[in-house]
């Protein structure tokens, strides 16, 4: 059986009275891009700090590779890529000068890989970082980060901040080419639809615990968002076994649930009612739901 690369058991992590983490278990295997998603302060900063071996775990394990991260670092991190939502860079130097810095740390580094990634991105070489825009400081530390061709690279909130073009570059041009050359990625982002769009499994946190893990196309296939009317108007959301979030008022509801369409059809005649519409929940649809909170509330956070 194949080792994960990634193996977090029952890991919980305390700051005074607040828990970060609460009994978390985590795994990835190689080749996939793990998407960790959840409200800002929900913990997936605090858990990936601890793949770092930058936190120790206060109970439970964590392995990276199949070695403890704070015991051994040179073992972990020559073999990882990291980016945070800081992009913090040493701004007295050059982009070229970061490059060849980044390459002294890295034997596997591969010249020709950056040089490609530089042009596609336009960054030029003899360019001081503090004079990059944002964007482009996110692109120069995502090359230093991916140029010595790491098993693992691990993204925190990498496209926070910035426009679409430059979250289209990172995301599709750099995390799809890594997992395609059978490495693995974990990305974190609050941005539902981003990582929708580029995860093979997902990991929804809240308030430092999981509520939902799973390949994307499993999760989604359990979840649905009906449109239903009913004949009477009703002063309170119809009440359904299967149902997570009710919306809507009088005759017209909007219904995420789980179950099959026809056991959900069943349950929606039997009230007097019909199903106008239904397709599968999208990704937010379900966080909502299994995180317990009202649209606006989740808005907020």
């Amino acid at each position: 059986m194949e080792q994960p690369v990634v193996d977090v058991s029952d890991l919980t992590r305390t700051y005074g009275q607040k828990t970060a983490l609460d009994r978390v278990s985590f795994s990835a295997t190689t080749g996939k891009v793990y998407g960790l998603v959840g409200a800002n302060g929900a913990g997936k900063t605090t858990l990936l700090k601890h793949l770092l071996g930058l936190l120790r775990p206060a109970t439970g394990s964590v392995r990276v590779f199949g070695l403890d991260p704070v015991r051994d670092p040179v073992g972990v991190l020559s073999r990882i890529g990291y980016l945070s939502e800081e992009h913090e860079l040493p701004e007295w130097m050059r982009v070229g000068e970061l490059m060849s810095y980044t390459q002294a740390y890295h034997p596997t580094w591969d010249a020709a890989y950056a040089r490609e990634l530089l042009d596609t991105f336009k960054l030029d070489p003899a360019k001081k970082i503090k004079d990059l825009s944002k964007g482009m400081r996110a692109q120069a530390g995502l090359i230093a980060a991916v140029a010595h061709r790491p098993e693992l690279l691990i993204l925190d909130e990498p496209s926070s901040g910035l426009d679409a073009v430059v979250r289209r570059d990172i995301l599709d041009a750099i995390v799809r080419t890594v997992a395609d050359d059978g490495r693995t990625v974990i990305f974190s982002s609050h941005l539902l639809d981003e990582v929708e769009r580029m995860s093979d499994h997902v990991t929804l946190i809240d308030q430092g615990r999981v509520v939902l893990s799973g390949d994307l196309d499993d999760v989604r296939q359990g979840y649905q968002r009906s449109r239903v009317h009913f004949v009477d108007n009703l002063a309170q959301p119809p009440v359904l076994e299967s149902a997570l979030v009710v919306e809507g008022g009088g005759r017209a509801w909007s219904i995420v649930h789980t179950g099959t369409p026809e056991e959900f059809r069943h349950a929606v005649v039997a009230r007097g009612g019909e199903i106008v519409e239904s397709r599968d929940a999208t990704l937010e649809e379900i966080f909502l739901a299994r995180a317990g909170r009202s649209r606006p509330q989740a808005e907020a956070a």
